[in-house]
């Protein structure tokens, strides 16, 4: 195999013989780091202007709607 290591272990299930592959801890950890690192910048990154543009509208509608106005209004 490449540089990942795989270990078979059985499961805890009762009469399951079937093995499973559990990953490396180190490997578990790198892509660990990684995953977070990468929904960290989505988490960050600026919400687009047509969203929040979007989102304004929104707010208006259900605002008018709880004012009295009707829910079936499109945008």
């Amino acid at each position: 195999m490449s540089d990942v290591d795989l270990e078979m272990t059985e499961p805890d299930r009762g009469d399951d013989q079937e093995l499973e592959p559990i990953l490396d801890p180190k490997v578990q950890e790198s892509i660990g780091r990684s995953l977070k690192a990468h929904y960290d910048d989505l988490v960050n990154a600026p919400i687009p202007d047509k969203f929040l543009v979007l989102l304004a509208q929104l707010e208006a509608q259900e605002q008018r709607a709880s004012a009295g106005g009707t829910t079936n209004e499109r945008l």
